[in-house]
Order: structure tokens, then C-alpha cells, then sequence
């Protein structure tokens, strides 16, 4: 049913939940699993473009790799794993991502926020959901660093 599982991941504490589930759908019906970290270069356009933007720039790939890596050992090493980062929204680059490689389900954490936090703030999974052409699970993850362990988390996540 489904061959490959997108899973957008930011590195964060929620990423041990989120994978958990994607790779038991994987192993029940092996899927490769594909790992995207977006850069959200949305959140600095408003930061001149100078050369300080470069080095800003290379920090956050640095940061997805980090985040890309940890998923790599989070994931069991008999599913097939494709790690990507790309640039951009991330909800458009979740969903353009997902019909690009052609996958059938996109597995994304949530942090559940509501109220005046979702409408002031957005929310990336919120957006995924409503203009994904695959189906979207979310799942409930908590914004605590409790369940990675140390050494485990990219850099600018708080431990």
C-alpha cells in the first residue's frame, strides 16, 4: 500500500515519536522511509542579504545534517532510508517533495498547539494536511529534549 514514506523532520526532541511510527508502516509494508529537512529560508528573508547571509545560510544546512543524521540512527538499518534537505516553506516543500518522489503517505509530528498559538504562529502540519495529495499522519509529539538522548540532538535544539 504504501512504497515510500516522506517524513519531514526539524531535528527536534519529537523526532524519536514521529520516526517510531513511520517505521512500523514501513516494516509492515516495506516502504523506504524519506527524510526531509527543510531550511525555512522564509524565517530570514527579512535579514539583509549580505555576506553574514551565506554563513547563516551554510549554519542551517549544517543544522539538517545534524538532524538528517540522527534520524539515520534512530532508524533501523534494514529500511531503506533516503535523506534529503531542500529550501523553502516547509509545508510547500513537504508537499512538493512528497509528489516529486512520488510518496504515498507523509508521516509529520505536531505539537498540537491551538487557540491564538495556531493562528498567530501557523502550523506547518496543519498546512501539510490540507494541501498534501497523499494522506497525512500526525503525530502528537512533545517539545521536550527528555526522550533523545545526549549528543543526540543537532545543534540549536536546547538540551
Amino acid at each position: 500500500m504504501y512504497d515510500r514514506i516522506l517524513v519531514p523532520t526539524d531535528g527536534s526532541a519529537g523526532t524519536r515519536d514521529v520516526l517510531e511510527h513511520a517505521e512500523t508502516l514501513a516494516t509492515a509494508h516495506d516502504s523506504e522511509i524519506h527524510a526531509l529537512y527543510v531550511v525555512d529560508t522564509g524565517r530570514f528573508s527579512t535579514l539583509p542579504h549580505e555576506p553574514t547571509w551565506e554563513s547563516v545560510t551554510q549554519s542551517l544546512h549544517r543544522e539538517g545534517e545534524q538532524a538528517l543524521d540522527m534520524v539515520r540512527r534512530l532508524v533501523a538499518d534494514d529500511v531503506p532510508l533516503t535523506r534529503a534537505t531542500s529550501e523553502g516553506s516547509p509545508s510547500r516543500e513537504i508537499v512538493d517533495y512528497a509528489g516529486q518522489h512520488d510518496c504515498d503517505l507523509i508521516v509529520m509530528g505536531t505539537h498540537g498547539r491551538g487557540g491564538i498559538d495556531r493562528l498567530l504562529l501557523g502550523s506547518v502540519a496543519e498546512r501539510v494536511v490540507r494541501s498534501a495529495h497523499v494522506p497525512v499522519v500526525t503525530v502528537p509529539v512533545e517539545t521536550t529534549s527528555e526522550d533523545v538522548p545526549e549528543g543526540e540532538q543537532p545543534a540549536g535544539v536546547p538540551q
